[in-house]
């Protein structure tokens, strides 16, 4: 894959996509779209579910939401905004109540979000973090690191951070689990770190938090139950899971294209959406979502802090076992549950059909709506898929 250099205008940057330079730093390689083949989704099925290629290996490049998926985006965004404010104000008190004591302006929290879903979150709590006028007010620092599935989180990306900030505690952001797939691919990063570092530089065991084997992964949602750190168990609708790029800083998903495998010999890469801009509401999201924040900050309300985890309890496990079982499904990488991930996989993926909880509950209707415009077949099977509101399963494509 023929990947060219790219200058992004000054509004937009290769160090913070389309956020302010204080919301994040991006270590990513971004690359120009005009080099990245535009692979059709049944093609990349095909070649993903055949072994051919890896799915990082190629982008279907993105397309603008219609305007219908603008409207129940917007919809959502309403819905959601006080809770996610709420959730917002719980998790930056929690680690407040966490590392007071470990940190200062030399040795700030390393939040470190993981591209792409974890940006939005990324950026509010360093937002909510950097708030002088806040009980919760933290030094930190954010950054965006890509981690893929089969491959990792990027070790360049890694080195970096913690050469930067050897003294500090860190911490990573994604916006929910689904399966836990991203949880394990960051277990096993970090411990392959480790065991190679610990010895060269203890400093290195604050990849950990509390000691080493606690994967410090904080997300929004944890329906897998793998978070260490999360603001509910719940399935529910997370205003930026319903969009792309346009609410993640016009970021696309990452890619690692090395024939060799060779994960250590830069950053993995990116792409800037420079010809959706007029369609980015990755500030808006951020600037709606503190606006709450900011008004519950009015109210005063007392915030406790929330437990965390020191391994994973898998709590959903069983019921993707019972879906493989049930439609025979031998790779479970088919199975995409959460309401955010269904849709993304109804919008970008190749969907066989989509499994509902419930057959009208409202924040399954954009999922729905898609569904229902591309031919998706819906069928509500009830509790048994609890506490997912929704699973897509990807169509079988072997060749």
């Amino acid at each position: 894959m023929d990947l060219h250099k790219t200058t992004p205008p000054s509004d937009i940057t290769s160090y913070c996509g389309s956020y302010l330079p204080s919301d994040v730093t991006l270590l990513l390689d971004i690359v120009d779209k005009s080099g990245v083949r535009d692979v059709p989704v049944a093609q990349k099925e095909a070649l993903i579910q055949s072994g051919q290629q890896h799915y990082s290996d190629m982008l279907t490049l993105e397309k603008a939401p219609s305007d219908a998926h603008e409207q129940m985006y917007q919809q959502a965004l309403q819905q959601g905004k006080l809770r996610l404010a709420q959730d917002i104000v719980r998790l930056s008190t929690t680690l407040k109540s966490l590392f007071e004591t470990q940190t200062n302006s030399r040795s700030p929290l390393i939040l470190v979000s993981l591209v792409r879903a974890g940006l939005p979150i990324g950026v509010l709590l360093q937002r909510a973090l950097s708030d002088g006028g806040a009980p919760y007010h933290l030094p930190s620092q954010h950054y965006g690191v890509s981690i893929i599935r089969d491959r990792g989180l990027d070790p360049v990306a890694l080195t970096k951070i913690l050469s930067a900030h050897p003294t500090s505690p860190i911490v990573f952001v994604d916006g929910w689990t689904g399966k836990g797939a991203i949880y394990g691919e960051l277990s096993r990063s970090l411990k392959a770190y480790l065991d190679k570092h610990w010895t060269a530089d203890a400093s290195f065991s604050n990849v950990f938090h509390q000691g080493r084997g606690v994967v410090p992964l904080l997300t929004l949602a944890d329906p897998a139950g793998v978070a260490w750190l999360s603001a509910s168990n719940e399935d529910w609708l997370i205003p930026s899971g319903l969009l792309g790029s346009t609410v993640s800083g016009l970021i696309s998903r990452t890619l690692y294209s090395d024939p060799n495998h060779d994960l250590t010999s830069g950053l993995h890469q990116s792409v800037i959406y420079h010809n959706l801009a007029h369609k980015d509401h990755s500030l808006s999201f951020i600037e709606a979502i503190e606006d709450m924040r900011h008004q519950l900050l009015l109210q005063n309300a007392n915030t406790t802090a929330l437990p965390t985890y020191a391994a994973p309890r898998y709590h959903a496990q069983p019921i993707i076992e019972t879906l493989a079982n049930h439609y025979q499904i031998s790779n479970i990488n088919r199975i995409k549950p959460t309401i955010a991930e269904a849709t993304r996989a109804v919008m970008r993926r190749d969907p066989e059909q989509v499994l509902l909880a419930s057959a009208d509950h409202p924040d399954t209707a954009l999922l729905r709506h898609l569904c229902q415009q591309k031919g998706v077949a819906v069928t509500v099977i009830g509790e048994q898929i609890l506490p997912y509101q929704a699973v897509t399963i990807i169509k079988k494509r072997d060749q």
